[in-house]
């Protein structure tokens, strides 16, 4: 693997006080826990090591990811979670407080939105706000189109173009539904979740750890590894998803590592073999 990643040695790995770890595709597909997974979250912990579940997904909620990692057989707190939904929740409190919104959403994700104070009234929008949408109907499309061709702001959670499923299958996510949007309407959207640093600067701040010693953990380059070289922490791409050493060899920004799974961070953190 040495020829696919920056780093030639695990010492800023092992140096690491924080994992911020994707989910979908590093962990798990859909129900299917990789092996090794949740043991690596005991490692986590008997290294002394924090760790939060970072993910993308913007079709549920940050309660809906502790109950679910919890079934799963994964460890979980309150403060273990962080998703795009809540990151975009917090955006648009900071910058668009008290605007009317048109979601493109779950269920989950607009109550999500309204944890933050989000006003939400599709029919009288002065912002577009989209995410992963598993409950999409066309009505949502035609709405949030009206909207965008009138000049409101476009702001959606997540880019990632596709949910990796069990059994080699994939669900349209986010950025393909803003892709249809921006075809349909010419409105570019600004992104809030990975790769945009500032979801991995908040938690650096709230934690008082320094970006150097965090290390972000995930499976895709143009999401997972892209916030941690934005971000300025450790990189390790797992094997274990979306991205093969194919596509990392054509890629110009290497991770700082590359490992078949979350297995082998396990071993180097408990100074076995990787």
């Amino acid at each position: 693997m040495s020829e696919l990643q920056t780093e030639e040695n695990y010492e800023k790995l092992k140096e690491c006080e924080l994992f911020i770890l994707d989910m979908d595709g590093t962990l798990y597909l859909g129900d299917d826990v990789f092996e090794g997974a949740v043991d690596f979250i005991h490692t986590l912990e008997r290294t002394g090591k924090q760790y939060i579940y970072l993910t993308n997904n913007s079709s549920r909620a940050g309660a809906d990811y502790i109950g679910r990692l919890r079934r799963l057989g994964f460890p979980c707190e309150k403060e273990n979670v962080f998703t795009s939904g809540m990151a975009t929740g917090l955006y648009l409190q900071q910058n668009y407080p008290g605007k009317k919104c048109c979601v493109v959403g779950t269920k989950a994700f607009r109550e999500e939105l309204e944890r933050y104070g989000t006003q939400i009234d599709d029919e009288n929008a002065e912002v577009v706000v989209v995410g992963f949408d598993t409950e999409l109907v066309y009505h949502e499309l035609e709405r949030a189109v009206h909207f965008l061709r009138r000049g409101a702001p476009f702001i959606a959670a997540n880019p990632d173009w596709v949910c990796p499923m069990p059994h080699d299958e994939v669900l349209p996510d986010c950025g393909s539904i803003c892709a249809l949007l921006t075809a349909s309407s010419g409105v570019e959207p600004f992104y809030i979740g990975k790769p945009n640093r500032n979801i991995v600067d908040v938690i650096a701040k709230e934690r008082g750890i320094h970006n150097s010693r965090i290390c972000c953990v995930g499976d895709r380059l143009y999401t997972d590894i892209a916030v941690a070289q934005n971000a300025e922490t450790v990189s390790v791409l797992v094997l274990s998803g979306e991205t093969d050493e194919k596509m990392v060899r054509e890629t110009e920004r290497k991770p700082s590592y590359v490992l078949s799974d979350v297995r082998a961070i396990s071993a180097i953190l408990e100074g076995r073999d990787a």
